[in-house]
């Protein structure tokens, strides 16, 4: 099945499977899921333990050329993406609005900035400029580490780009801009202690 953007290009995705991280352990099993898979049952827990309303935002899609193969089933054969996506997910937290961005990289020392768009920024600081949470949540695969970006410091990085410096952010100036979040049985990514602390520091300089 084709899928094409809003302005006709094709899309192509860079890698449509993970693969399992294999040089560290794990003591709760679930290895090589992906991270989307992750988020999605840590949201679910969320949702079912009554913490936070965050889903995965569903992604407009017009459907251009089916195929009727059976009566029964239909198979798309081509589909265009109605608009630009912004971010992966957005929901509610302790009254606050969150919305973030989630991506993984096979790369060791590094995160290439090439995974973010633009109009991806320009959302996240039209959600912070209304009060909201916006961040993003990078998961080096090959070692399974996971880390919470907020969008200012996001925004250092992508304007650093911009003005002819990196393309991508160090492993090392992750780790020392954003929050290690370790990787636990239920839920599985618990970015809402992250937040926590993210809402502290927000108070503190409305006071």
């Amino acid at each position: 099945m084709e899928f094409h953007y809003p302005n006709g290009k094709k899309f192509s995705p860079k890698n449509k499977t993970v693969k399992k991280a294999q040089e560290k352990s794990f003591s709760h099993g679930k290895r090589g899921m992906t991270l989307e898979e992750d988020l999605n049952e840590t949201n679910d827990y969320y949702v079912e333990t009554g913490k936070a309303v965050i889903h995965k935002k569903p992604v407009p899609v017009q459907i251009v050329t089916v195929d009727y193969p059976k009566r029964s089933a239909a198979v798309i054969k081509e589909a265009y993406f109605k608009q630009a996506s912004t971010t992966d997910y957005n929901g509610v937290y302790n009254g606050y609005y969150i919305d973030f961005e989630a991506k993984e990289t096979r790369n060791r020392t590094s995160f290439p900035l090439q995974n973010f768009h633009q109009h991806q920024l320009d959302h996240m600081q039209q959600v912070t400029k209304q009060s909201g949470i916006a961040f993003v949540i990078i998961r080096f695969s090959m070692t399974e580490e996971i880390y919470l970006l907020p969008y200012e410091r996001l925004q250092y990085f992508w304007e650093r780009m911009q003005s002819g410096g990196r393309k991508s952010m160090k492993k090392e100036e992750i780790e020392e801009s954003g929050y290690f979040i370790p990787l636990g049985l239920q839920p599985r990514i618990d970015y809402l202690k992250i937040i926590d602390h993210l809402l502290e520091e927000l108070l503190k300089e409305r006071n």
